[in-house]
């Protein structure tokens, strides 16, 4: 966990030699647009406009949603074949959505590619639900870990980003949870290029017109309101360059679409092909308190209506979330109700994760040596085999390093963390876990 140093994570290394330019002469009289540029690879603000002003999310909260799914994952609660159930009001979630019906599951890997893709909102909502036991409790979670990530201007009200003039963030927010997908998550990542998927005896194609267009492409989310207007994060990875972009407000899909494409073609060859020390773990020693959210009256939170035009040409297909008005407040389920519709998860910590994760802001020093933590595991005999076949796989990088189990007891649940030890510098162990990410080994480096 972080040290109250630590918590500003990426947005310290942003922040640092941030540049920032003037609007687009398109965008000088909207109160929507806000962009970032970052080179993934050092944290360095390679262009920002407005990327700290408040923002709608759309959409691009589903990333938040997914990012909490890969930590449960991760820890062995849940694994691609989970049946995640879906309830009465996730089933009743306006358009885009898979059509599941309620009282039927999803397969925890459909529900990560139908939110990638078809920008699902039933399947996000049902994955918030069976997360967090209801929607509301999901959304305390959401904005608890974005404090932990170093997003300090975000709250969530939702798990899918459908409209809710509370539902805040900003671009500079957003530059921060798509790297910490990348790094945190490097083989679910991968999920983020599919551009369609069978279902059903259906092809569900996706919204991100950038994939298989612009060289380098392998990622992340679109999203669109009447509010927030056209949003995209864009994850680039091109001869060891790697950024993450994020235009929000956009006027249309197709501008938004070629306002990106414009960022990368000139900001990518700005971008450095190594990586410093900027992408570094921190930990924190006191237990993480769900971060207190006032959230509204489950009854009183309405359905808004969706709209079925969509934009033509490039950008076609942003219709995650064609939402133009709230409708009048619909009956919503309340949260006891919700998590009485849905089967209980065990729960290790309050994210379900171990509370150990990774941060671009310096940690002071190497303070009596470094390990590499690659997993939190509900067995040691997991945690053991984890260790095993990273240990064949990567080689020479770990010859100097000691296997080891250690464990941590969260609500009366014990976890067995997976780690390398005896790194002598911060440096040492960020290379072994570059090392490990590459064999798609989830890794932090973790000052002893």
């Amino acid at each position: 966990m972080f040290t109250r140093a630590a918590q500003a994570i990426l947005a310290l290394t942003i922040i640092t030699g941030c540049s920032t330019t003037s609007i687009p002469p398109a965008y000088a009289d909207s109160g929507k647009y806000a962009a970032i540029v970052v080179d993934a690879n050092t944290g360095e603000t390679l262009f920002s406009a407005n990327a700290d002003a408040g923002r709608y999310p759309a959409s691009l909260t589903k990333m938040m949603t997914l990012y909490m799914l890969f930590e449960a994952m991760h820890a062995g609660r849940v694994n691609k074949n989970t049946p995640i159930p879906v309830s009465r009001y996730a089933a009743s979630r306006p358009p885009t959505k898979i059509g599941v019906k309620a009282g039927q599951t999803i397969p925890a890997e459909v529900a990560i590619l139908a939110l990638i893709t078809r920008s699902a909102n039933d399947a996000a909502t049902a994955i918030g639900e069976y997360l967090g036991g209801s929607e509301q409790r999901f959304a305390q979670m959401m904005t608890a870990k974005a404090r932990r990530l170093g997003m300090r201007n975000t709250t969530f009200r939702n798990a899918d980003g459908l409209p809710n003039s509370s539902q805040r963030s900003t671009a500079r927010d957003m530059a921060i949870l798509g790297i910490a997908l990348r790094e945190h998550f490097p083989r679910e990542f991968a999920y983020f290029s599919t551009q369609s998927f069978d279902y059903k005896g259906r092809t569900i194609r996706g919204h991100n017109r950038l994939l298989g267009r612009i060289q380098g492409v392998d990622g992340i989310k679109t999203g669109y309101t009447r509010d927030s207007g056209y949003n995209l994060v864009s994850s680039v990875k091109l001869d060891g360059r790697k950024l993450v972009a994020v235009v929000m407000g956009g006027k249309s899909g197709a501008a938004r679409d070629a306002h990106m494409a414009s960022l990368i073609s000139k900001y990518l060859p700005r971008a450095s092909r190594r990586g410093g020390d900027a992408l570094i773990a921190a930990r924190e020693t006191t237990p993480l308190a769900i971060t207190p959210v006032d959230l509204p009256v489950a009854h009183e939170a309405p359905v808004p209506i969706a709209r079925a035009d969509m934009e033509e040409g490039f950008g076609q297909g942003d219709t995650d979330e064609m939402v133009t008005a709230l409708a009048a407040p619909a009956p919503r389920p309340a949260a006891a109700v919700a998590a009485a519709s849905i089967a209980p998860i065990p729960r290790a910590v309050p994210h379900g994760v171990d509370p150990v994760t990774t941060s671009s802001a310096r940690t002071g020093g190497d303070r009596g040596g470094w390990a590499v933590q690659i997993g939190s595991l509900p067995s040691s005999d997991q945690a053991q085999a984890m260790l095993a076949k990273a240990a064949a796989e990567a080689g020479s990088v770990l010859e100097a390093a000691t296997a080891r189990t250690e464990t941590f007891q969260k609500n009366s649940t014990m976890f067995y963390r997976a780690r390398f030890v005896g790194f002598e510098t911060k440096t040492a162990a960020w290379n072994a876990c570059a090392v490990l990410k590459k064999k798609n080994f989830g890794c932090y480096a973790v000052a002893q």
